[in-house]
């Protein structure tokens, strides 16, 4: 099974919550000991692997993993929202984590 290699967080400095995923993704890449990479507003990588819209437009920011094997792919899209509509970052924590094992055949 191929094991993650690299976070690769698709962002703008300018979005409201950048630095909400930009504290995840190193979080994330910390407990997983792997590497991480931020790249701006890189909209062909997203348009490739990330979510699109109906028309085919990505949005930031995205959070996708590349595996040792080369590929890569999208963990989160879109950032969870508590009951208080307010963005849910153990809940996100969760899902990109669960989608990293699943990855990894466990």
């Amino acid at each position: 099974m191929p094991k993650p290699k690299k976070l690769i967080l698709v962002s703008a400095t300018h979005h409201p919550l950048h630095s909400l995923w930009a504290k995840l993704t190193e979080e994330i890449a910390n407990e997983y000991g792997i590497e991480r990479e931020i790249r701006y507003e890189d909209y062909l990588l997203l348009t490739e692997y990330g979510d699109t819209d109906e028309y085919g437009m990505a949005w930031l920011p995205q959070l996708l993993v590349e595996l040792d094997d080369g590929t890569i792919k999208l963990l989160l899209s879109q950032m969870p929202l508590n009951e208080s509509l307010e963005p849910d970052y153990d809940k996100a924590k969760d899902i990109v984590i669960k989608k990293l094992k699943e990855l990894e055949g466990g």
